[in-house]
């Protein structure tokens, strides 16, 4: 019997343990599938917030606040009056009693802007190809034409003048990028009046214009128009080339082109030479030239004879931009018109541009 006892109380001696290992067993096993599932749910916030913190805290946006977009385009809102410039201008209009004249100046970025008569319509010449080219590449963005299209040359869009494209055959087509491109580079009358008709014809046109904000712009005939019964204004020359550079009108890829086509004009004699007399130089290649100085002007002109006109965008050594436009009514053929042009050019400069520090004199050598 004391055997029998012995062999019950060591069986009941490891029951506990083994039972107290088996719980914890069970208890282990729960635990981790519990941890395991619960991870699996939470890794990609995990994720998420590593990822995060990994960022630069200058690249993370502030609640609420959008991520910087880098410089800003600037818009077309005249702020603050350069009251110095205005009177300028008007002093040297003034001069010329017989002369009808328009100007308009506006830095995209900060509002600063000059005027003399700035909405005041006048025979626009070929400076009304810049808005067409503008209403072209609004239609080429919404998809109603294509770069590439071929416009065929009719007896009625036979343009003289400017140009080469009135030489061919009627019946000739062109694509319609080789005629946006002329219109500007030679200010080929007869690619003008292609795109006229190809965007609706005169009617549809001016009525784009008005849409635009160009109050002043209308085509009444087609190009060379020698009557100058085509009319626009200074400020609607600049709002045109405003609205494509601050990103108002046109896709990004449309006012490359835009930029593009404006680069091509070859005519450069009135505001980039006149930007230049007003920084003390003068050259036969005046865009070479404003280049040392850190301007470039993408620009424009118009000639008729009995009226005058530039307008462009003007890069300045600081950055910024600004948009200028000047028109001249006058006796035909008249020098006073584009000398007046190029003056009141010069003054923008003046007082935009600042001359370079002249380079230190090097110092002389001693002698024996």
């Amino acid at each position: 019997m004391g055997a029998g006892r012995s062999q019950r109380s060591n069986r009941s001696s490891w029951g506990a343990p083994v039972r107290l290992v088996l719980r914890l067993l069970v208890m282990g096993l729960g635990l981790g599938v519990i941890a395991g599932t619960g991870l699996k749910l939470l890794a990609p916030k995990l994720g998420q917030g590593a990822a995060q913190a990994a960022k630069p805290q200058s690249l993370l946006a502030p609640p609420g606040r959008p991520l910087p977009r880098g410089l800003d385009l600037g818009r077309f809102e005249p702020r603050l009056e350069l009251t110095a410039l205005s009177k300028r201008w008007a002093q040297l209009a003034a001069r010329y009693k017989d002369l009808t004249v328009s100007g308009y100046l506006l830095v995209l970025d900060d509002g600063r802007f000059a005027e003399l008569a700035p909405q005041r319509p006048l025979p626009a010449a070929s400076s009304i190809k810049t808005p067409i080219l503008l209403v072209g590449l609004e239609d080429l963005d919404a998809g109603k034409l294509r770069w590439n299209e071929r416009l065929a040359m009719t007896k009625e869009v036979v343009g003289g003048g400017a140009g080469w494209m009135a030489n061919k055959p009627v019946g000739t087509t062109f694509p319609f990028w080789e005629a946006a491109n002329e219109m500007i580079r030679v200010s080929d009358n007869t690619a003008t009046n292609l795109l006229i008709k190809r965007v609706g014809g005169k009617t549809v046109l001016n009525a784009r214009f008005q849409a635009l904000g160009l109050t002043s712009t209308a085509v009444n005939n087609w190009l060379p128009d020698l009557d100058g019964t085509n009319t626009t204004s200074a400020y609607d020359l600049a709002r045109s080339i405003a609205l494509v550079d601050t990103g108002e009108k046109l896709s990004p890829r449309a006012r490359d082109l835009f930029r593009e086509v404006m680069g091509r004009s070859r005519t450069n004699t009135l505001l980039p030479l006149g930007m230049l007399m007003g920084l003390g130089g003068d050259s036969a290649n005046p865009d070479s030239e404003l280049m040392a100085h850190g301007v470039t002007v993408y620009n424009k002109t118009g000639d008729i004879g009995i009226a005058y006109a530039d307008a462009g965008l003007i890069e300045l050594p600081d950055g910024k931009r600004a948009v200028a436009a000047f028109m001249v009514k006058g006796p035909f053929n008249d020098p006073r018109s584009t000398n007046l042009i190029r003056a009141m050019a010069g003054e923008i400069a003046k007082s935009l541009v600042r001359k370079p520090a002249p380079a230190p004199a090097k110092p002389k050598k001693p002698t024996a």
